[in-house]
């Protein structure tokens, strides 16, 4: 079962209240707080100028505009949100270019059972700054673009097949998707000051091409869905169409796990946490709650098995920082000499034990020096 079942805080309007939301007696903290990292404290910066816990080592993978090692494909600039998936006893990693002006899309890496990287090549190209996205249970990549009534596009990690647009799903300023096999929905963050939370209802499960979009509103602290009377979003944008629809300062990742869906808000700095079993939001994390913040920029999300989160920093001191089942944060990763980027992208491959993540502007703060990285090393299987 998942360890955050029941809400610590119900959040209405701007307050929030607190009551129990966990039924192990260790997290106690909530939202949480800072605290020793379970891999401990960060080493000196290794080779690539990460510094890491003991026992890991990070390797780089792709440099923008630079061919990928051992294949013939340049890979793409700004790199941004990512997934991995399962391929046979290897693996694909995915990642956006957040370009603008038509020079956007998404890029695959492919890898053998060892790590080796055996292939890389395109799966969506001529759209504009794909920010983040979502995997999907039927092994796609949801790649969103984050304009003005952007699209949503459906792509194929393993490649063959030329990516979808599924106009359905909404034209908003699109960040991320999380998908939720339980409820055969699909949730979707809204990269505006006043953006809101959505989910989409296909009209069939694993076929996107038709559907319902959602949004979520709070009356008098009680939380709904109502559809959206017009996903095209012209004249009226969608965030406005749905009379109190609750808003969210600036919608980036999301993740899905055991009836919860978390994601990140970056004008607060907040992790939010939307039980879908009990219809109740709470704040997973917020800045302004702890002493001596860790994270600050939250960005993309992603999480392992063992029920850590692991959050990227757009700005704040370029860490990905960890988010434990009893409610401790901390950095569990942080790049050195790249202020001027910011960290994205961050995937687990199928069996845990590789960490993908971006740069996206690496060293020289420009969309054309993006470095995309992994880390390797002891991620904890059990607590």
């Amino acid at each position: 079962m998942e360890r955050r079942t029941f809400l610590r805080a119900a959040v209405a309007g701007g307050g929030s209240m607190a009551f129990g939301f966990t039924l192990w007696s260790e997290a106690l903290a909530y939202p949480a707080k800072t605290g020793t990292s379970p891999y401990g404290s960060l080493q000196a910066a290794d080779a690539n100028g990460i510094q890491l816990p003991s026992g890991f080592t990070s390797r780089v993978i792709a440099r923008s505009t630079q061919t990928v090692p051992g294949t013939g494909y340049t890979w793409h600039s700004a790199p941004d949100g990512g997934a991995c998936f399962a391929d046979g006893t290897g693996w694909v990693y995915v990642s956006n270019a957040e370009m603008g002006s038509g020079a956007g899309g998404a890029s695959a890496v492919r890898f053998d059972s060892s790590g080796a990287v055996t292939g890389a090549y395109s799966v969506l190209s001529g759209t504009t700054r794909n920010c983040a996205g979502g995997d999907t249970p039927w092994n796609t990549w949801l790649s969103c673009e984050e304009v003005d009534l952007g699209y949503v596009y459906e792509t194929f990690p393993f490649g063959g097949r030329a990516a979808v647009r599924r106009s359905a799903m909404g034209r908003f300023k699109h960040e991320a998707a999380a998908c939720d096999p339980d409820r055969k929905v699909i949730y979707l963050t809204e990269d505006e000051t006043d953006g809101c939370f959505y989910r989409f209802v296909p009209t069939t499960w694993g076929d996107l091409s038709s559907g319902t979009l959602q949004v979520l509103k709070e009356v008098g602290g009680a939380l709904s869905w109502a559809a959206v009377p017009d996903p095209d979003g012209s004249p009226t944008r969608t965030r406005r169409q749905v009379s109190g629809a609750k808003v969210f300062n600036g919608g980036e990742g999301a993740y899905y796990r055991n009836g919860t869906c978390f994601f990140t808000t970056k004008g607060d700095n907040r992790v939010w946490a939307y039980n879908a079993v009990n219809n109740t939001i709470a704040i997973a994390y917020d800045d302004n709650l702890t002493g001596n913040p860790p994270l600050t920029g939250v960005d993309n999300i992603t999480g392992a098995t063992v029920g850590d989160l692991y959050v990227a920093e757009d700005g704040g001191n370029m860490e990905i920082c960890v988010i434990t089942p009893d409610d401790v944060v901390a950095p569990f990763l942080r790049v050195t000499n790249q202020s001027s980027s910011e960290l994205c992208g961050v995937a687990f491959n199928p069996a845990g034990n590789r960490l993908y993540f971006s740069s996206q502007r690496g060293t020289s703060g420009s969309s054309s020096g993006g470095i995309t990285y992994e880390v390797t090393g002891p991620f904890r299987t059990s607590l």
